[in-house]
């Protein structure tokens, strides 16, 4: 007998294959595809085999559309439950992105039954708040246990509005105590778990800083366990290592994981093997693209809406230079912060190397798929020395080659691309000087002409994401929330643009990066 284990995970409401953006349009991927990859290989199999579709978590948040649902017309929130069941998923597991908008929010989008859900708790009951913590899947005699579990860093990257009343427990912990409930119940078990890898999995050795955000290898290394769906880190794996399988699928739905499993006639495990399928080349699913047609046309025409002009220069045509000399569009986005939080001072980041930055006519598309997460924006008084220690946390993004070229720190690529934890600044002029030590390349950093004072406090402007602290900017602290400005940061940037017609920021000469030959 065969079993089929199928999944995705962090499709991040790209549910067609179409990433919004004109043009540079990506189709080369979406939900839409994943669901016939599915289907073909399911198609593999007979009727005396069992096949599981697992969607493993970030589902409700990410694109365009999911905005427009929160934003504009949650009258279509039955979406999801409805794509989820025209994918035919029998597990849904819960990512940190689904809490974005809210709890209440969460608990409308994802109202079937087939989500689970073992580590995150009602603080009051200590019970799942949403969904089971476990299922047995049965065909014929043969069962299969599955638990779900999501990354407990969630209350480090959410504000306390939006998970009120919940207690996220160490995944690790909440495993064991399944796996000696289910083991002894099932023929094979599997953990799909919303968090990615801390460590390597053939050394053990730590991929960065362990803070507990993905805890993979410590699950895998848990006894009982026969495979591991992850998350999370949108990472491209399949592998098999001391008997047990795992698969993490990328990201919107690039690619879907496939686990097979052989048993014998007394249901004995006798091999099992991991790959992922690529989606970019098959067939578009149907009725996933019925589903979603009458609605795409509503989002299309809120998306190209005419927002006003900015001028020719907010184009990034290369990301590098862009975030060695900062760039216009970064100018623009720090002003947005500045003007709604009343500071003098922001930070901001180009998330990733698609951000493309704005041509001249510019619409609401344009700044939604530059600007994609549903930031606010925080003011936090931060002393001179504090500010100081957050660009040095950004300087350490950068690193020399043996020639004193200028290249990118490793630990910002790998295991997981985060270009987003690099801030650019505005309203100071700092320079980087990369002959010196690691934390101790700052220097020279000028507030209104005149040297920082390193003991006075000043206010600062950032994104609801690195206000928590999160990057390693462990200067961002609650405790020095000044106010918050409750709209989100692309509906402050259309403002921003609409109320300062017309719009034009020349090349900002802020920051100066120097002890370098040239880029790698």
């Amino acid at each position: 007998m065969q079993v089929k284990v199928l999944s995705t995970s962090d499709v991040h409401g790209y549910f067609n294959a179409d990433d919004f953006r004109r043009p540079l349009n990506n189709t080369e991927m979406g939900l839409a595809r994943a669901v016939s990859v599915m289907q073909i290989e399911t198609d593999k199999l007979t009727d005396e085999d069992l096949v599981l579709k697992i969607e493993n978590g970030d589902f409700i948040q990410g694109s365009p559309l999911t905005n427009y649902i929160e934003k504009i017309d949650q009258k279509d929130l039955p979406l999801y439950d409805d794509l989820a069941a025209l994918a035919g998923y029998d597990v849904r597991i819960i990512g940190n992105h689904e809490f974005n908008y809210g709890r209440i929010y969460l608990e409308k989008a994802l109202q079937s039954q087939n989500v689970l859900n073992a580590n995150i708790l009602d603080q009051k009951s200590q019970t799942p708040f949403l969904g089971r913590p476990y299922r047995i899947f049965q065909k014929n005699d043969l069962k299969v246990g599955v638990i779900g579990l999501t990354t407990k860093f969630i209350p480090k990257w959410e504000p306390e509005k939006n998970i009120k009343g919940l207690y996220f427990a160490d995944p690790v912990m909440i495993a064991k105590k399944y796996i000696k409930i289910l083991r002894p119940q099932v023929d094979l078990l599997i953990l799909a778990y919303h968090g990615g890898f801390e460590c390597d999995l053939k050394t053990g050795q730590p991929l960065g800083r362990i803070n507990g955000e993905n805890q993979g290898y410590e699950l895998s290394q848990l006894e009982g366990v026969d495979a591991l769906i992850t998350g999370h880190q949108h990472r491209l794996l399949a592998e098999k290592f001391n008997g047990l399988v795992m698969t993490q699928p990328g990201y919107r739905g690039e690619a879907v994981g496939v686990m097979d499993f052989a048993f014998d006639e007394k249901q004995k495990l006798i091999n099992s093997e991991a790959k992922l399928i690529s989606t970019k080349t098959t067939p578009k699913n149907s009725k996933i693209i019925t589903r979603l047609s009458p609605l795409k046309v509503k989002v299309d025409q809120w998306m190209d809406q005419s927002i006003g002009q900015v001028g020719h220069q907010m184009e990034i045509i290369d990301h590098q230079l862009a975030r060695i000399q900062s760039h216009p569009f970064v100018e623009l986005i720090n002003r947005a912060q500045m003007d709604a939080g009343q500071t003098q001072i922001a930070s901001t980041t180009i998330f990733n190397d698609e951000v493309r930055g704005l041509k001249n006519n510019v619409t609401r598309r344009d700044i939604m798929t530059n600007y994609v997460y549903p930031n606010t924006v925080v003011v936090e008084s931060l002393t001179g020395q504090e500010i100081i220690d957050a660009i040095e946390v950004s300087a350490r993004y950068f690193k020399l080659t043996a020639n004193d070229n200028l290249s990118i720190n490793p630990h910002f690529l790998f295991p997981k691309v985060q270009h987003y934890n690099y801030d650019l600044w505005t309203g100071i002029d700092y320079t980087i000087d990369m002959q010196k030590p690691m934390n101790q390349r700052v220097k020279a950093v000028m507030f209104q002409g005149k040297q920082l004072k390193l003991d006075q406090s000043y206010e600062v402007a950032v994104n609801s994401y690195r206000s928590n602290g999160t990057g390693n900017f462990k200067m961002y602290q609650a405790s020095k929330i000044v106010r918050e400005v409750q709209i989100e940061t692309a509906d402050l940037i259309a403002d921003y643009i609409q109320q300062h017609q017309p719009l034009n920021f020349d090349q900002p000469h802020n920051l100066k990066i120097i002890g370098y030959q040239k880029l790698s």
